[in-house]
């Protein structure tokens, strides 16, 4: 079965990895997407390493999919070209900088008098609009704008950035969301429109939580380590080989817990009866665990308290995840096919649907891969006609 978005046509000026993971996305979902990249070049993510055979493994990661042509954004035949492609696709999207995509000539303002269903979406650090927006933006300035480095680590040591990109995957998400949203309503009124995602504005919705806290009590959130600002225990906790994740959410889940650990004695220890108690007293609280949970490994804790319940994990390493039966059985380790190198591995796609499956099959394209085929297949250019614009420097 074809996916979701099968039939759905996308023109990406998106290089990095806000933008390309934004596309990924489509592209899982089965849509068609023309990554636009600069001839001799391409993204400057493909320089990213580690490599494998020569295949930059961080664009794998992220470009997977995508039909790649090489087109040179400031010769004059290649924004001809740009032009006829914007009128038989259904979504546009970039992530320059505001402004660039005007002086190239490709503003929405431009692209709308082409193809007025069109969806066009931006994203970038600090969004169209804003004393910010002109200012450049990489995933760590974003995080550090936007509160998550400052929520992030231990007390009373520096701020530490989230351990992956969620400045760049956070906007890239909600940019997904939005294009898909946008195609919804386009059916009703038949009219495309400008999507503006910024990666600071995802980081202020993504910290929900510590905002909430703020606006309710005036307290600015501090970093808590793995511990949760209102539950205790709620947190990762050393064991006597590697670490657990302990998760009681309810009073009954810590009676529960203190029962299967034969530690019926803080049951009635008045500073540990509520979680406001236990958060109240946790620089007493703190060590009393620790003591306790390093008396067993983690797979003799998870042996015990999951059976009874209560909630709890190991804390995997990359490799682990990898081999996890789990994850092989969902199909979030796949696949896929390079011309060139032959079976890559990449994740798979969260996103299952019982009829219209995503699709993980081809890797990621060589620079301009796809040119002559999109050319002449989309535009209905001759081969002539393709090598003569190469040799022009147009593509």
């Amino acid at each position: 079965m074809p996916g979701p978005l099968e039939g759905v046509k996308v023109l990406s000026f998106a290089r990095a990895l806000a933008g390309p993971y934004t596309t990924m996305v489509l592209c899982d979902l089965g849509a068609e997407v023309v990554k636009i990249e600069e001839p001799g070049k391409g993204d400057i993510a493909r320089l990213n390493g580690p490599f494998i055979d020569g295949i930059s493994s961080y664009f794998l990661s992220v470009n997977r999919g995508q039909n790649s042509i090489t087109l040179n954004l400031r010769d004059e035949q290649a924004k001809k070209i740009i032009f006829e492609l914007v009128k038989k696709v259904d979504i546009l999207v970039e992530n320059f900088r505001p402004g660039v995509m005007e002086r190239l000539g490709f503003s929405y303002e431009e692209i709308t008098k082409l193809n007025p269903k069109i969806i066009y979406a931006s994203v970038s650090g600090f969004g169209q609009k804003g004393p910010y927006a002109l200012k450049p933006a990489f995933d760590m300035i974003a995080q550090g704008i936007g509160g998550t480095v400052s929520i992030t680590g231990e007390p009373g040591r520096p701020p530490v950035r989230v351990g992956f990109s969620i400045g760049d995957i956070g906007a890239a998400l909600f940019a997904a969301i939005a294009i898909l949203a946008a195609l919804h309503e386009r059916e009703k009124s038949g009219k495309g429109q400008w999507i503006d995602v910024a990666m600071m504005d995802s980081q202020v919705a993504l910290c929900e939580n510590a905002y909430a806290r703020y606006f309710a009590t005036g307290e600015i959130p501090r970093p808590l380590g793995s511990r949760h600002p209102l539950m205790t225990p709620f947190q990762i906790f050393p064991t006597k080989d590697e670490y657990i994740v302990l998760i009681t959410l309810f009073e009954e889940d810590w009676r529960k817990f203190c029962r299967v650990v034969g530690r019926e004695d803080l049951l009635s220890d008045g500073r540990f009866q509520s979680h406001s108690d236990r958060i109240s007293n946790y620089h007493a609280f703190e060590p009393l665990m620790i003591e306790l949970m390093k008396t067993k490994t983690t797979a003799k804790w998870i042996g015990l308290l999951e059976p009874a319940g209560i909630m709890c994990g190991p804390v995997n390493n990359i490799a682990q995840v990898v081999n996890d039966p789990h994850v092989q059985e969902r199909e979030m380790i796949v696949e896929v096919e390079h011309p060139r190198v032959g079976k890559l591995k990449v994740t798979g796609t969260p996103m299952k649907f019982n009829r219209t499956p995503c699709k993980i099959e081809k890797a990621c394209p060589d620079v301009g891969e796809h040119t002559m085929e999109i050319l002449c297949g989309m535009l209905g250019m001759s081969p002539e006609d393709v090598e003569k614009l190469r040799k022009e420097g147009a593509i």
